[in-house]
């Protein structure tokens, strides 16, 4: 159940599997490190469904996938290795602080408020700095692709469908260096996960393409401000 409302939050509007199932496992006790790995393993199959889906639904930019896949694996790799050695909490106050901007400018895109911007030039630069913030616990392909490109004018469909099916590649790459540093732990939790993950692929995958672009920015926007303002609020009552 927790892989199919993840999945169905993240196909439909590009953002949220990993921060939605990290969360619940983590409330129910489970070591960080463990549900990490578990996580990002599941998400090998569930972002494989969801590419596959956005495909056939003809929600994906081939030319955007590239640029963003690449360096993005690039990232993630490093990520794994690095960052998760490294005090992240210092940084994602900052992250989430240019996310809750970039929560702004969609919904006042979305009530038309706000002109589309010119297209995002830095596609690979952004690919890499998502998935190193992915990697390294922060949850970040999907917020912080996602939020930029569509913040920068991107068209809802294909942003969500291109995202989703890059974070496929990013994932593996990702769950290869966890499972080569810490081998595959807590295998009951990847199979619910993905199973229910798998299950929402598809219908998500429709969903982001009939609905008014309007709506699904709307819904996008709120989630990203939510996230935001959470991990903030975490943040400075930890510290």
């Amino acid at each position: 159940m927790i892989g199919l409302a993840a999945q169905l939050i993240d196909g439909a509007l590009g953002m949220a599997f990993g921060l939605v199932s990290s969360s619940v496992l983590l409330s129910m006790g489970l070591p960080p490190a463990a549900v990490s790995a578990s996580v990002h393993t599941a998400e090998v199959f569930t972002t494989g469904a969801s590419g596959a889906s956005h495909l056939a639904m003809r929600n994906v930019d081939k030319r955007l996938f590239l640029r963003l896949a690449l360096p993005g694996m690039a990232g993630g790799i490093i990520g794994a290795y690095v960052l998760t050695q490294l005090p992240g909490d210092a940084v994602r106050p900052f992250i989430y602080a240019y996310l809750l901007v970039l929560s702004v400018l969609i919904l006042l895109r979305a009530m038309g408020r706000l002109l589309p911007g010119r297209e995002v030039r830095r596609v690979p630069l952004l690919g890499f700095f998502a998935g190193l913030l992915d990697a390294s616990g922060g949850g970040g392909w999907g917020p912080v692709a996602t939020s930029t490109l569509l913040a920068r004018g991107g068209v809802a469909r294909t942003t969500i469908g291109t995202v989703n099916a890059a974070e496929f590649l990013v994932t593996l790459a990702i769950s290869v260096t966890f499972f080569l540093s810490m081998g595959l732990q807590h295998l009951e939790i990847v199979l619910g996960l993905l199973v229910g993950g798998m299950v929402a692929a598809p219908l998500a995958a429709v969903f982001v393409r009939y609905v008014r672009e309007r709506w699904v920015l709307l819904a996008v926007g709120v989630l990203v401000m939510a996230i935001s303002l959470y991990q903030i609020g975490r943040s400075l009552l930890a510290g």
